[in-house]
Formats: C-alpha cells, sequence, structure tokens
C-alpha cells in the first residue's frame, strides 16, 4: 500500500478531497486512530496537510494529520452549551476580508473582530472594500480609510464596474488564502469575476432582513487559482457573528495593533484600560490618538459580547 502526502481542498460529512503532491486528487476518509488522537479540535480541515494511504479502489484513508502552522477559528456552539473551536481554514497566508461599500453597508464591529481574529492568529489579514461602484471612490475611502490608516491593507473593488480586479489578483496569487466576510458582500461573485471557471453561486442582498446579505456558500472549499503563481483560495460561508475563541483578556489590547504603542504606559502592568487610573491607552483616546469607535469595540470585546 503506497502513501502520498497532500493538501485538504473540501471536508464535508467525512469524506475529504486531497490534492496530492502528485498531482492528482483522492477522496479519503479519517481512520479511526486519526479520530482518536484529535478529538480536542476539527479533525482535518481545509488547509491542512495530511498523509493518506492509497487503498485499491482508488480511494484513500488519512493516516495523519501535520500540526497547524497557523489557523483562522472562531468559537461555535458545542454540545450541552459548551463551546468549540470551528476551525475555517488552516495554515492560511492571507486573511481576505470582504465588506460592501453598500448593500449592505459595513459593520464596523464585526470588521474589528476580523481584524482581531487576524492579529492574534498571526495570519496578514487584507481588507477588501467591494461594490465601490454603489457609493463612489471618495465615500469609499472615507468608510475604510481609517484602517489603512492604522497600518492595514485596502483593496477597493467592484465585480459589476471591474474595478481593482487584477490588484486583488494579485495579492491572492502564489498564496493560500481565505476570503471571508458577512453575507451579501459579494465574496462568491468577486471570486467569479476573477476565475470565471469556478463558476460559484451567488445571490442576491435580501431587502427584507434589513439590508443583510443571504447565505450562498454552504460549505468552505479550497479552490485552485489559475495563472501565474498559482495559490488555493476559500470561499467560505457568510458570517454574521463571528465568536472570538480563547484569545485572553490580558492578550485582546494589543491584537489592536494602534493600541500597541500604549499599552506600556499604563500606571498598572495589570491594566485592562477601561477603569484603572492612570491608564496610557484611555489618555490616547481622549487625545484622539486612538480612534474611539476602536476602543468601544475594544471594550465590547473585553465584556464578551458577541453580537455582531
Amino acid at each position: 500500500m503506497s502513501t502520498t502526502k497532500g493538501l485538504v481542498l473540501r471536508a464535508r460529512s467525512g469524506f475529504y478531497t486531497i490534492a496530492t503532491d502528485e498531482g492528482d486528487l483522492v477522496e479519503a476518509r479519517l481512520r479511526g486512530k486519526v479520530k482518536r488522537e484529535r478529538q480536542a479540535s476539527d479533525l482535518a480541515v481545509i488547509g491542512d496537510r495530511v498523509t493518506v494511504e492509497r487503498l485499491p479502489d482508488g480511494t484513500g484513508a488519512i493516516a495523519s494529520v501535520e500540526p497547524r502552522e497557523r489557523r483562522f477559528s472562531r468559537r461555535q456552539p458545542g454540545p450541552r452549551g459548551s463551546w468549540r473551536e470551528d476551525v475555517m481554514v488552516a495554515n492560511p497566508d492571507l486573511v481576505a476580508v470582504v465588506f460592501a461599500c453598500d448593500r449592505p453597508p459595513p459593520n464596523p464591529r464585526l470588521i474589528d473582530r476580523f481584524l482581531v481574529v487576524g492579529e492574534y492568529n498571526e495570519v496578514p489579514t487584507l481588507l477588501v472594500a467591494n461594490k465601490v461602484d454603489l457609493v463612489g471612490t471618495e465615500a469609499a475611502a472615507g468608510l475604510f480609510g481609517p484602517y489603512r490608516r492604522i497600518g492595514y491593507d485596502v483593496v477597493y473593488t467592484s465585480a459589476k464596474a471591474g474595478i481593482g480586479i487584477e490588484e486583488l489578483r494579485g495579492r491572492l496569487a502564489g498564496r493560500l488564502s481565505i476570503v471571508t466576510g458577512p453575507s451579501g458582500a459579494g465574496k462568491s461573485t468577486l471570486l467569479n469575476t476573477l476565475q470565471p471557471g469556478l463558476q460559484l453561486v451567488t445571490g442576491e442582498v435580501s431587502e427584507v432582513e434589513s439590508g443583510k446579505g443571504k447565505h450562498t456558500t454552504t460549505h468552505a472549499e479550497l479552490h485552485a487559482l489559475e495563472g501565474r503563481g498559482g495559490g488555493y483560495v476559500a470561499d467560505t460561508p457568510g458570517i454574521r457573528e463571528l465568536g472570538l475563541w480563547q484569545i485572553p483578556a490580558s492578550e485582546l489590547a494589543a491584537c489592536f495593533r494602534e493600541f500597541r504603542p500604549h499599552l506600556g504606559t499604563c500606571a498598572f502592568n495589570d491594566c485592562t484600560h477601561v477603569h484603572e487610573p492612570r491608564c496610557g491607552l484611555r489618555t490616547a483616546v481622549g487625545a484622539g490618538a486612538v480612534g474611539a469607535d476602536r476602543y468601544d469595540s475594544y471594550r465590547r470585546m473585553l465584556a464578551g459580547d458577541l453580537g455582531s
């Protein structure tokens, strides 16, 4: 029985599609030993590197899953009121977070949550301001410019108008990327424009749901990118909430990159930056050096607010 290594492209109902290092695709299932070893987290997810035993019928059995270097995960409800980790993609090189400039309008609280998860997991985050044609470039810059000013990469796009497509293609080339964001932001439409052969299902934004988008992608899957540089991109189901998974309260403030210069200036080493006297961060907020909206997002996350 021969073995090979490969990358998990799709995971559905216990079946996995593996792109092997030898250049073919294998449908595989997990060996019982792997299931027993990995009970604390998702057994295998897209982006995982695995060792596969080839079976006589042409299918495979996943014999082992390599340790994950990085992950992009969120908190999901588990059985009997518990919480569990939902690993959306393993080993990403980039998280491209897509928000529409309008229809639906961007939600700054949810943007901040995506950025925090990216920072905590040490995955570079690209903000994609989509549907820029609906509001114009000046208004779009007003919405997303504050994130660029604190150091985040922002690309302005419109699949309908053909704006920013080549720039986005260049950012994704040669990387394993996850394209994520809220429902209705236009993720699947953008990817179809980047690579028409994907033919991902798209949907219209529902006016009945106050401008919130409908879910069109039902499961995450890695797609190989064509053209120079190659790479893989994951289209994910739309996200309306992003629960933070095991980010210690003491490390949350450092996940706001513009907070970092002020965190060592507090009077108390264990300052929570909420109520303590002589807090360097709150002083910076009062002086306008740190945005009040981002600080409010921090306070909400620290208090355990799961609202999107």
